[in-house]
């Protein structure tokens, strides 16, 4: 029962981040309206990176709407979202979520609902619960992944 509670659970944490991926792409009108969508010409990470505030919140805006910076925020979120819904590449999903997701907490640091915790930094330890617990064998293809040459000669993709 509890590996297949994890196996839902790394599903779950994937869709998110799959979800918010083709919300921004195609603007689904629930985070992105159809106007701002990144297919209509938007950028996917002004909203967020320019009402950033607190401490970090100079260089956080500095990086708003820079299209480095918008591939980069889309292909992690693709990347992200599939890895863990398929069970596969969760070390290096692990760290690319936990990269992102760190870097969303410091562009609202300090959190207005608690000085502390966030929903960032939840998900951040989530992802490496499911990673240590092996989390992508359960209703997932991780273990014919592990076994594959690719992830042999390179272990990150583990």
């Amino acid at each position: 029962m509890q590996k297949t509670a994890l196996g839902v659970l790394r599903i779950a944490l994937g869709f998110i981040f799959l979800w918010a991926f083709f919300d921004k792409l195609l603007g689904l009108g629930f985070a992105t309206p159809a106007a701002r969508a990144w297919m209509a010409g938007g950028s996917p990470t002004t909203g967020f990176l320019k009402s950033a505030a607190g401490t970090f919140a100079p260089f956080f805006n500095s990086l708003s709407g820079n299209m480095m910076v918008d591939w980069l925020f889309m292909l992690g979120l693709l990347g992200i979202g599939t890895a863990l819904i398929l069970g596969i590449g969760m070390k290096i999903a692990t760290y690319a979520g936990s990269l992102l997701l760190l870097l969303m907490y410091l562009a609202v640091y300090p959190p207005t609902t608690n000085p502390i915790l966030d929903d960032h930094l939840i998900y951040i330890i989530v992802l490496f619960v499911l990673l240590y617990t092996n989390a992508g064998e359960y209703l997932g293809l991780g273990k014919t992944w592990k076994k594959s040459k690719l992830v042999k000669q390179y272990s990150i993709l583990g």
